[in-house]
């Protein structure tokens, strides 16, 4: 079953990006940020529409209360693609930190560079960093809530991966809340593009971080607060076994 529901998830997800794909023509032409922002937020509601009752997946989101309104800095753990889409409908101006390889897949890539994200070489070394900071900046002027996926790469569910530098430097430079978040959309959205499985995920937001200046105190701060994230709400923090489908076991 987790099989077909992949299969009928990925047909579905195929039309809905074609068919809002040409809807991206016109705002493309306009070079409107706001307007490109608004259209890739009702984008994500769709292909999250589509998970959601296709997968038989139950959205629970916990702490939305610690979002206070203006410039933030969300450090998610990432899981899956859905941890791309979700901040999409969970803050006003989401600017996700990307891998510059993103911006060059048609129709999205465009539209990805023209509602702002910020994207990242991860070549170019130092010089990207440097890149990424003064993005950052400017986007936190204007009002943006970043989300950077500290770990650098998707992991597996409870899988960790040491926290990159580049998180460090945007809470040192950054004068604005950092958001920790733990979920398990690993478990639901798996690597295999043919899976999906169904039940509750969770995306659980934690109170802000305290200010940090040291690298070695804010990735400890950062990695306690996720453990104790997921210890209450019994998420994953160590490996998970995932290739076995629980409705076949």
């Amino acid at each position: 079953m987790s099989i077909l529901r992949g299969a009928l998830f990925n047909l579905y997800l195929f039309w809905i990006t074609l068919f809002m794909g040409l809807g991206t023509i016109p705002i493309r032409l306009m070079k409107n940020q706001d307007l490109a922002l608004s259209y890739a937020k009702l984008w994500a509601r769709a292909v999250l529409f589509g998970f959601t009752r296709i997968s038989s997946v139950r959205i629970e989101i916990t702490g939305q209360e610690n979002l206070p309104p203006g410039p933030l800095l969300i450090a998610s753990q990432h899981q899956s693609f859905f941890d791309g889409f979700i901040w999409m409908t969970l803050v006003d101006r989401p600017d996700y930190i990307i891998k510059t390889e993103l911006t060059r897949i048609p129709v999205v890539g465009p539209m990805l560079r023209l509602t702002g994200m910020i994207s990242v070489d991860r070549k170019a070394g130092s010089k990207a960093l440097r890149t990424m900071m003064q993005d950052a900046k400017s986007a936190h002027d204007a009002g943006r809530q970043i989300i950077i996926f500290p770990e650098g790469t998707r992991t597996l569910p409870g899988e960790r991966h040491p926290i990159q530098p580049g998180i460090v430097a945007l809470a040192r430079q950054a004068n604005v809340p950092v958001v920790p978040v733990a979920t398990d959309s690993g478990l639901f959205w798996d690597r295999n593009p043919w899976l999906k499985r169904p039940g509750t995920l969770h995306v659980v937001i934690g109170q802000s971080l305290p200010p940090q200046q040291e690298r070695k105190a804010f990735t400890e701060a950062l990695e306690s607060t996720w453990d104790e994230l997921c210890t209450t709400h019994t998420l994953p923090r160590d490996p998970v076994d995932n290739s076995v489908d629980p409705e076949n076991a």
